[in-house]
Order: structure tokens, then C-alpha cells, then sequence
């Protein structure tokens, strides 16, 4: 089975910043579209960033020019590098991966989701 692991949450203070890690095993990185979400308190979930198949980065404008998501496909991790946070960025943080060939675009298509990381600013 598939398994997202997550981690380098915590506490930060405005301007700071934090990385978070997603491990996956049973995942071929490259194959379909890897993403990250986070859900404020008494917020809808909401996608952050994606990198599909082929590379292609899309962000959320809260986030834009801010966040990086990137990926080491010799350690099957996902990133999400956070600059200049502020506190509307404190949430929980899951990554998220689709199956095999599937599309970032609805955030029904991710199948796979981590535990999720609480991020505090």
C-alpha cells in the first residue's frame, strides 16, 4: 500500500521559515501528480501547490513567490519549502499524491494522503 509520510512541522515565528518532508513508499514519483493542502481552524481544506508528471509547478495565489514544492526522486520525498510566513499560514499541512497518470486539477484525483503537520506562525 501506499504511504505518505510527513514531517518538519512546528512552530515559527512571522518572516520565518520551515521545510516540510512527505516520504512516500509503494509511489513511483514521476508517475501521476504529487501535491500539498492545509486546512486552517474552521477552514475548508485547500490545495497549495502540485507538480505533476512532468515537472509543472502550479502554487495557490496565498502562496505564490513564497512556497516551493520540489522533489528528490532518489529518496521518494516531496518537499514544501515555506519563506516568509505569516499567521494566516498557520494550519495543518497534508501532502497528497494521485494514482498513476492522474491529474492535479481536481482535488478528488489525490488518493493517497498523509497525516498531516500542523504549522504554527
Amino acid at each position: 500500500d501506499v504511504q505518505l509520510v510527513e514531517s518538519g512541522g512546528g512552530s515559527v515565528r512571522p518572516g520565518g521559515s520551515l521545510r516540510l518532508s512527505c516520504a512516500a513508499s509503494e509511489y513511483t514519483f514521476g508517475s501521476g501528480c504529487m501535491g500539498w493542502f492545509r486546512q486552517a481552524s474552521g477552514k475548508e481544506r485547500e490545495k497549495i501547490a502540485t507538480l505533476n508528471a512532468f515537472g509543472l509547478q502550479t502554487y495557490d495565489d496565498s502562496v505564490k513567490g513564497r512556497f516551493t514544492i520540489s522533489q528528490d526522486n532518489a529518496k521518494n520525498t516531496l518537499y514544501l519549502q515555506m519563506n516568509s510566513l505569516n499567521s494566516e499560514d498557520t494550519a495543518m499541512y497534508y501532502c497528497a499524491a494521485t494514482p498513476s497518470r492522474g491529474f492535479c486539477s481536481l482535488t478528488g484525483n489525490f488518493r493517497y494522503w498523509s497525516q498531516g503537520t500542523q504549522v504554527t506562525v
